[in-house]
């Protein structure tokens, strides 16, 4: 029997936030039907990650998968998800718990954001694109932004800035001033976010969402997402050992 999935999303005050990973999850369940998936959340939403673990201890299970819906290796991929399993698998010796990379910059979601760009604005010329994430205090996932950012400058052929909410430089003005500064006259902000929130309002209204710039939906439920989701998932779960001849 394969073990249960555990998603883990960070949380937001907003709830859109929290009805959109469920969305998500319904499509990793609706693409495995022979694993238990449940939702779970770092913070600020519910169920958090600890009650979902312990109720599956309760219910029999002896091993879990957690798969972290996050798009960077930071702080809470780090730090406190490591101490939220921590707190449950400490007085549970019977129960193990494994932890699968973060999503990251897959280039299927990649692929994804690229597409909610072309649905925000058709190509023209004299554009130039913010691509909005959280920003950390990890340089390491900061740089990865950084990376992707470089690399759809060189597929799309227009100025790419990489532009961070909190935490890190540039913000979105400094982004937008350096698109500005290198020729853009339209501004398409795309979004490195897994899900709408407070945060991504906030950087829309930073860019002028509404005046001079197109805004990108996140990531959102997609299948290309769910099936990141459920490669980690997969990456994560032990093989039988084979037998030698």
């Amino acid at each position: 029997m394969t073990p249960p999935l555990v998603a883990v999303a960070h949380g937001s005050r907003d709830p859109r936030s929290a009805a959109t990973v469920r969305e998500l999850i319904d499509l990793v369940r609706a693409s495995a039907p022979g694993t238990d998936v449940y939702e779970s959340f770092l913070d600020l939403s519910e169920p958090g990650l600890p009650a979902v673990l312990r109720r599956l201890h309760d219910q029999g299970h002896r091993e879990a998968v957690v798969v972290p819906l996050l798009l960077g290796s930071a702080y809470h991929a780090r730090v406190d998800l490591p101490a939220l399993v921590e707190a449950v698998t400490a007085d549970r010796p019977d129960f193990t718990v494994r932890v699968a990379d973060v999503l990251g910059a897959d280039p299927a979601l990649e692929t994804v954001a690229l597409d909610r760009i072309a649905a925000a604005a058709p190509a023209a010329p004299g554009t130039g694109i913010v691509l909005s994430a959280v920003g950390s205090s990890n340089a390491r996932a900061n740089a990865v932004v950084a990376d992707l950012a470089a690399r759809w400058e060189k597929r799309l052929g227009v100025p790419v800035s990489e532009a961070f909410a909190s935490a890190a430089r540039p913000d979105v003005p400094a982004a937008v001033a350096r698109l500005r500064a290198r020729g853009a006259r339209r501004i398409v902000v795309a979004s490195w976010f897994l899900a709408p929130g407070l945060l991504p309002d906030r950087i829309a209204t930073l860019a002028g969402a509404g005046d001079a710039a197109f805004v990108a939906g996140a990531l959102g439920p997609d299948p290309r997402v769910a099936e990141v989701v459920l490669r980690r998932y997969a990456a994560a779960v032990p093989r039988p050992a084979r037998l030698s001849s």
